[in-house]
């Protein structure tokens, strides 16, 4: 069995409104029987689940939890519970195994094996045809059938039972013409055998259940609870929560959320239900899936765990502690030696992992009564007075809870008092340090601006330098294209001062020559040819002393 000590469950709104600990159905009158009840899931193998079913795999074996199996009002002459048909098909089983040999199959007579072909056709053929069939049987012919289909549930024929029930069974899951309209039309007893079939439930072959038609049709089609002590219509009072919605089949109001089975256990341990969504879960489903153990809930103070149950449907927690007493004050007075023994057990088993003060002497004060009431003869044990001195030891252990809340509470103001002082000395001594901290941003700032600045002035420096190197080599550049240019400048005036020189002289030569040539016809011994010819001589001389003094100027700028 698992335990609760890996959970840890917080806080969460209140509930809207109480609940008391196990809501059942009441049970029916003139359903007083030996039988018991057997979901679909407790015969046979994980293949004999119901089509569509979310049930979980790991919660569908009878023998795993005595709080799973779907039972029967006991008669009473009988114990409470009966025996459920999966337990008696397993141990068969596991009987037939464990000697090596296989059991004998039982042999039936010709009404047997009639009834046996009768039951595949039921489970096989069209339903129209089958009622017509079965209207023509007399209802000691129909009841030989129901009985053989309840001796197969039962599993009183070793494997051959189990083989034919699993066998049935897939040939009424995989038909899909089974519809609401279909199945209007099927023979009573015909229906009655397909619900069995399906569910695995034989108590709808009992012949003291009588089931309305249209009901039987709506548990077939997972539209109303298989519990015929609740027939409740699904989803049960309207639920839209996951759990409701996702089960094909799943009641919330008679059924565990975790192993899906229903039971008639009532004003018992055995069923924990939810303050808040109003489902219902096996105690010991929960403690082996770790719906139980501690947290903080509601009603305790800050810092206090306690033993919650968290709600695998709707997530929230419910305390314990409080449900354990009105279970007792409201149930115990009708609790015999047994039933106060076996709820006393569930409560150990509910607090065994606790670590709150309270639930451990709950636990301890429970460990002692269940060895007095073992080691006391039971025609010597007074119930009521056991119950009235477990009563005295619950007030006992909540006065003395409630002075330890007192002081707990006391200490915690106080400690709440340095808290807040701390934290305002705290908050004091984190405004200096923003406040230093915004000033050592500040000054950085400042240092960071000098810097930039200094950086600014350096790079301003140092373009000063470079544009001061650049005008002075722009300087000496101009200073000697200046030279270079009056050089070439003067050059080209003397030789163009030469060039018109050379054209004078070669003008005045022409004209000399000319004059030369027109001499001989002027008189040679007249007095205006003497005159003439001394102004072109005077002009030559000049020109030639010119051209002189040309030749001789570039030596001399060039010296320069």
């Amino acid at each position: 069995m698992g335990t609760s000590s890996g959970a840890n469950f917080h806080q969460q709104p209140p509930p809207t409104q109480g609940m008391l600990p196990p809501r059942h159905g009441p049970r029916p009158s003139g359903l007083q029987t030996s039988l018991s009840l057997a979901s679909s899931e407790q015969v046979g193998s994980p293949d004999m689940q119901e089509p569509g079913s979310n049930s979980e795999p790991g919660h569908d074996s009878a023998t795993e939890s005595a709080s799973s199996k779907d039972t029967w009002p006991a008669e009473p002459n009988q114990s409470n519970g009966g025996v459920a048909a999966s337990d008696v098909v397993s141990k068969a089983a596991e009987k037939e195994v464990a000697n090596g040999v296989s059991k004998p199959q039982v042999i039936h007579g010709p009404s047997s094996r009639m009834s046996g072909m009768l039951l595949r056709e039921v489970a096989r053929e069209r339903v129209d045809l089958v009622a017509e069939k079965m209207k023509m049987m007399s209802d000691e012919h129909l009841e030989e059938v129901k009985n053989e289909l309840r001796s197969i549930l039962e599993g009183t024929g070793g494997s051959h039972h189990i083989e034919e029930f699993l066998y049935l069974q897939k040939l009424v899951q995989d038909r899909h013409d089974l519809t609401p309209s279909m199945l209007s039309v099927a023979h009573h007893v015909q229906l009655e055998i397909l619900v069995a079939i399906k569910t695995g439930i034989q108590a709808f072959l009992h012949p003291s259940v009588t089931i309305p038609h249209n009901r039987l049709v709506e548990v077939f089609l997972y539209k109303r609870c298989r519990n015929i002590a609740c027939q409740s219509a699904l989803p049960a009072e309207e639920c839209r929560c996951n759990v409701c919605a996702s089960r094909n089949g799943f009641c919330n109001l008679c059924m565990c959320v975790i192993c899906n089975k229903f039971d008639f256990e009532v004003n018992t341990c055995r069923w924990i239900g939810c303050d808040f969504c109003s489902h219902w879960t096996h105690t010991d489903c929960a403690i082996h899936n770790g719906q139980i153990g501690m947290g903080q809930s509601v009603k305790s103070s800050i810092g206090h765990a306690e033993m919650l149950f968290r709600c695998r449907a709707c997530q929230r927690t419910s305390e314990l502690l409080g449900w354990v007493k009105d279970v007792f004050q409201q149930c115990a007075p009708g609790w015999d030696r047994d039933a106060l023994l076996r709820e006393l057990e569930f409560v150990c088993k509910i607090f065994r992992l606790s670590e709150d003060a309270k639930g451990r002497v709950l636990f301890r004060k429970c460990l002692d009564l269940i060895e007095r009431l073992r080691n006391t003869p039971a025609d010597s044990i007074n119930p009521r007075m056991i119950l009235q001195a477990l009563q005295e030891a619950v007030r006992k252990m909540e006065l003395v809870a409630e002075e330890k809340m007192r002081l707990y509470k006391k200490a915690r103001l106080a400690v709440e008092a340095c808290d807040r002082e701390l934290e305002e000395k705290v908050r004091e001594a984190q405004e200096l340090k923003a406040e230093r901290q915004r000033k050592k941003q500040q000054v950085e700032e400042l240092e960071s601006i000098v810097r930039l600045k200094q950086a600014e002035a350096e790079m301003f420096q140092l373009k000063a330098n470079e544009a001061r190197q650049e005008a002075e080599r722009l300087q000496s550049i101009a200073l000697t294209k200046s030279k270079t240019a009056e050089q070439d400048y003067a050059s080209m005036y003397l030789k163009r001062r030469l060039e018109e020189a050379e054209a004078e002289k070669q003008f005045l030569f022409e004209k000399i020559k000319l004059q030369e040539n027109q001499r001989p016809t002027v008189g040679v011994g007249s007095s205006s040819g003497a005159g003439g010819d001394s102004t072109p001589t005077m002009m030559l001389s000049k020109i030639q002393d010119l051209l002189k003094n040309v030749r001789s100027m570039p030596a001399k700028s060039e010296g320069h």
